[in-house]
């Protein structure tokens, strides 16, 4: 029983969090380049097993019922996101000069981690995925059911943005090309406004 339960929540997890995204196009770059990857990875990890842990104990019936909050999390994170994928589409335009100028610049720790944290925080389904839907579905097994639930989709988690990051180095031959580069940024400026828009449409 705990196995399959286990594995319900690890499957459910994966399916959630293996998605196109604006938090995993940015494990990726990082993984990429090899800039503060564990930091990333770790915050990554941390605030899903965070969340779900929130939703696990009840706090996503209190997020459901507080559609101002949302709201304000919607705008701010459609803000920050078509203003990431201004800085994306710009560095597809610049192209090699860009990428030379990036890799002599130092990004401080400090700078991943802000990055990271609005990426992660300012999307609302962030909250509706990990807090209301995962946590409202693991509630439902009780006692220890909705623990071994979480720590399924807390695994899923883990596992996943360690995978997505230090994997990310497989791609580097490929990346070693300017156009490789200019695709990965026009992608991640799509995929940013893609997220932004639905953001303001969703209601």
């Amino acid at each position: 029983m705990t196995t399959a339960v286990f594995l319900s929540g690890a499957g459910l997890g994966a399916s959630l969090i293996i998605a196109i995204g604006a938090q995993n196009a940015f494990v990726l770059r990082q993984g990429l380049k090899r800039r503060h990857l564990g930091l990333v990875v770790t915050i990554c990890a941390l605030i899903d097993v965070l969340l779900i842990g929130l939703g696990i104990g009840g706090m996503g019936a209190l997020i459901a019922r507080a559609p101002v909050l949302l709201d304000v999390i919607r705008w701010a994170g459609a803000v920050f996101l078509f203003l990431y994928g201004v800085r994306a589409f710009h560095a597809a335009w610049k192209g090699p000069g860009h990428l030379q100028a990036e890799n002599g610049e130092s990004q401080t720790a400090l700078k991943a981690a802000s990055t990271v944290l609005a990426l992660s925080l300012l999307n609302p389904h962030v909250y509706l995925d990990t807090v209301v839907l995962l946590g409202g579905i693991g509630a439902r097994y009780g006692w220890p059911g909705n623990a071994w639930f979480a720590a399924g989709a807390m695994c899923s988690s883990i596992i996943w943005f360690t995978a997505l990051g230090f994997g990310a180095r497989l791609l580097r031959p490929l990346f070693e090309q300017d156009v490789s580069w200019r695709v990965l940024d026009v992608i991640v400026g799509v995929v940013m406004w893609w997220i932004a828009g639905a953001l303001i449409l969703s209601r």
